[in-house]
């Protein structure tokens, strides 16, 4: 996998201090152009990420710079919003989640991380970890069980 040469200094310490593992199933939120999600898809090896955006141009710009990772089945880009967020049928839940600059998970919309959060309850695993920015360079937040 090629390490996308637009990732900023920021981007790649919030993707380096992700707890991967090349096995792990990650969602991330708000994936915008695809950026940190190609950089999490190079770190996995049997591992799948999803990437998700409500932004249907946000969701063609990632396709279209990610089509080496989807290829090769690593990678998953869906156009939804997190409060919408549902698996589909026979998709296994995931155990990692994290979001870089998603107002509803930093604090700035309370109401909407609530709806995310009761989503992300029954899209993950017992166990499964959520990371925000906001941190150095990340914080953890607690899933609801």
């Amino acid at each position: 996998m090629t390490v996308p040469a637009s990732a900023s200094p920021r981007l790649r310490a919030i993707v380096h201090a992700l707890p991967l593992r090349p096995h792990l199933r990650v969602l991330e939120i708000g994936c915008g152009p695809g950026v940190a999600a190609r950089l999490v898809a190079a770190r996995l090896d049997s591992g799948h990420i999803l990437a998700i955006d409500r932004s249907a141009a946000a969701v063609a710009q990632a396709r279209a710079g990610s089509a080496e990772e989807i290829a090769a089945g690593r990678l998953i880009v869906r156009q939804m919003a997190a409060e919408e967020l549902v698996l589909s049928l026979g998709e296994d839940p995931y155990d990692l989640v994290f979001a870089v600059r998603v107002g509803a998970l930093d604090g700035r919309h309370p109401a909407l991380g609530e709806r995310i959060m009761a989503r992300l309850t029954d899209a993950t695993r017992p166990g499964a970890r959520l990371f925000v920015d906001g941190g150095d360079p990340l914080r953890e937040l607690p899933l609801p069980r």
